[in-house]
């Protein structure tokens, strides 16, 4: 029998960031305590940029963008947050969404499956992602579990599974 495997990846799906940044855009524009602090919320470019005229303000905003984000079933370990920011009259907060598992990262989910997980599963890294086979999938299955267990820095999402 041929072996069985899936990959483990680290992507987000940006029309539910759209989604939810939208979302929050949306409560911003209608909350009370928004009203006449010029806060905002949109991309730029890549980037998430978050503007308002207070520190708090914009933490704020920020923190209802995170809320949007979970409700929508994303990672907030995909979010990679900057320091609040003065410009001007106003703090500004850059955020952007990471995708793809570094190489070091990949090395270090490589070297927890062969030291904790089952005996004859093998994970190879393959550019930003990594391919985990084995003949049994209830090996597989132990290693998904193995993983979820984990407390990793980085958002991780099992795909391919065969």
């Amino acid at each position: 029998m041929a072996d069985s495997s899936f990959d483990i990846v680290s992507k987000v799906e940006r029309q539910e960031v759209d989604n939810a940044l939208n979302q929050a855009a949306k409560e911003i524009s209608q909350r009370y305590d928004f009203k006449g602090v010029d806060a905002s919320i949109q991309w730029s470019g890549e980037k998430i940029e978050m503007r308002a005229n207070a520190e708090e303000r914009v933490k704020a905003v920020l923190d209802i963008f995170q809320s949007k984000l979970v409700k929508r079933g994303i990672s907030l370990k995909a979010l990679e947050t900057g320091e609040p920011q003065a410009s001007g009259k106003e703090y500004r907060i850059s955020s952007s969404m990471q995708e793809g598992i570094s190489q070091d990262n990949a090395k270090k989910v490589a070297k927890i499956i062969r030291d904790e997980g089952p005996k004859g599963v093998k994970a190879q890294v393959q550019g930003d992602e990594l391919r985990v086979s084995s003949k049994s999938r209830d090996d597989l299955q132990t290693v998904q579990q193995l993983l979820r267990g984990k407390d990793l820095d980085f958002a991780i999402q099992f795909v391919n599974y065969r």
